[in-house]
Formats: structure tokens, C-alpha cells, sequence
């Protein structure tokens, strides 16, 4: 897990690679990809969250979080309404599409190496990590998520297990979901008041409910001095009398820390308000 550095050169060359790999993937790879919207909402709510778009970080200017928020919003029109047929692959990025600025899209934080800095379209981890928590109270199926190699912010005020986002980077960072059941679900999507908000929703009543939680959280120092956070994510999966119909693995995070796992609560707060 001791970062590595790499050249710019070294980091074109590989984005470069790993970007026509996934067009070829798109085009060849053989998937049914969703591409159907419905404006009118399905009957059966399934789940829905919310995340707030303007939050104060240690060092983060507030410029990068309001046009965060028009990034947001220029993604969330690819999005919204989406339905996923039974057999269908959503591509997170084969919707959106390259967000450069072309297409309006402003410089937001991009995470780079354990730190942040302005990139064109940054702020889009939000979206993609509303979308795979979402996801993990159906009984769709994440074919692709990549987690995040670096913890880069204290958890003060966090609501959900430490590795349950997934982040993105167009496009060979995708986020990908197939619909494996015998009915269609459709995703909406919305930005207002500072608020990012995401439900699936279903044609038919959903037979189970899903709780998603952690377990061996665990922060280790290593040999060359760094720590490194980990845990396991699982979910129990109830029918619709709330009896409990399973316990299902979901995934492993590791990621390194980059702030001290020894500082006082008090002082995590500060750092993350």
C-alpha cells in the first residue's frame, strides 16, 4: 500500500491505454447497455438518499464545492430517469459522457494521490458514490466499482460505513450495474438546495429490504510509516415480514489514511468543518 509515484508521462501513457481499452469494451465487450428513460416515476419506491453538495473541508475553497454543484446538476440530466430492463447494463460514464468544458462543465476538487487539487468536471465521486449506496439496498448487481485508494478526510459526522463509495474517473474508472432480476428499475436523480438526492424505484413491490454494514475495521502502520485503514462491507437481507432471509459478502477496502488515526475527536471535527 506505500503510494508510488509516477511521471506525467508514465500517467498520460497509462490514461491513455485504459481509455481506448474501455471504448473497445463498450463497443466489443458484448453488453446490453441501458440507454431507455422514463419521465414518470415508477409506482415502488425501493430506496432513496441524500447527500449534501456544499460541505466545509480542511483546506477545500468553497468555489470548488459551488461548481461542484454545476457539475452536478449537468451530470445528473444524463442520468435521471434511466431505466435498467431485465438483462441491462448501466455505464455510469457511457451516459455522462467526457465531462469537459465544452459541455459546460467547471473546475471541481479532483482526489490526486492522496491529496486534491481543480480539475474539469471534479465532484462527480459524489454522484457515482450516491448512486453505488443506492444500489447496495437493491437487488441489483455491481459489476464494476472501484474503491478509493486514499482516506483523505477524518469521519467526522460520517453516516455510513467507512468504503461504501465508489469513485470514478472518465472513463476507465466506471461505475457499472446490471439489472439480473425479472424487472425493470428506473433511477432518479436531482440537485436542489444544496442537496444531491437519488431514488430506484421499481415496477413491482420489493420482495426483500437490505441493511449494509461493517465488519474487522481495522487502521494499521506500516513498515515505511503510513497508515492504512480496513474493512469488510456485508449486508443482511430481510423479507417483507422483516425476517431475515440472509447475510450477503459485498466487498474489501483498503485505503491509506492521510490524516492522523491518533488525533482527538475534537480535532478530527475541527479538520473536517
Amino acid at each position: 500500500m506505500k503510494p508510488v509515484p509516477r511521471s506525467k508521462v508514465r500517467l498520460a501513457a497509462g490514461m491513455a491505454f485504459f481509455r481506448w481499452k474501455r471504448y473497445l469494451k463498450w463497443c466489443f465487450g458484448g453488453i446490453r447497455f441501458a440507454k431507455t428513460f422514463a419521465k414518470d416515476d415508477y409506482p415502488y419506491l425501493v430506496f432513496v438518499h441524500e447527500t449534501p453538495t456544499l460541505r466545509k473541508l480542511k483546506d477545500v475553497d468553497m468555489w470548488l464545492q459551488h461548481n461542484k454543484e454545476i457539475n452536478l446538476q449537468l451530470a445528473v440530466k444524463r442520468l435521471d430517469g434511466l431505466i435498467i430492463r431485465p438483462g441491462e447494463t448501466m455505464s455510469y460514464w457511457k451516459l455522462i459522457g467526457n465531462p469537459t468544458r465544452r459541455k459546460g462543465y467547471a473546475p471541481g476538487m479532483v482526489l490526486f494521490y492522496g491529496g486534491f487539487k481543480p480539475g474539469i468536471g471534479g465532484g462527480l465521486c459524489q454522484l457515482s458514490n450516491l448512486i453505488y449506496w443506492m444500489t447496495l439496498h437493491t437487488p441489483l448487481t455491481v459489476v464494476e466499482r472501484h474503491r478509493h485508494s486514499y482516506d483523505v478526510f477524518p469521519d467526522s459526522n460520517r453516516t455510513q460505513p467507512f468504503g461504501s463509495g465508489a469513485t470514478c474517473a472518465y472513463n476507465y474508472l466506471d461505475l457499472m450495474i446490471a439489472n439480473r432480476t425479472d424487472s425493470p428499475y428506473q433511477l432518479k436523480l436531482e440537485v436542489r438546495n444544496h442537496r444531491l438526492t437519488g431514488e430506484w424505484r421499481a415496477l413491482t413491490k420489493p420482495l426483500h429490504t437490505y441493511e449494509v454494514y461493517e465488519k474487522d475495521h481495522l487502521i494499521s502502520q506500516q513498515y515505511w510509516g503510513g497508515y492504512v485503514r480496513h474493512n469488510t462491507l456485508f449486508r443482511r437481507v430481510y423479507s417483507r415480514d422483516g425476517q431475515l432471509a440472509g447475510d450477503e459478502y459485498i466487498t474489501e477496502n483498503h485505503a491509506l489514511m492521510m490524516y492522523s488515526p491518533l488525533l482527538p475527536e475534537s480535532v478530527n471535527k475541527v479538520q473536517h468543518s
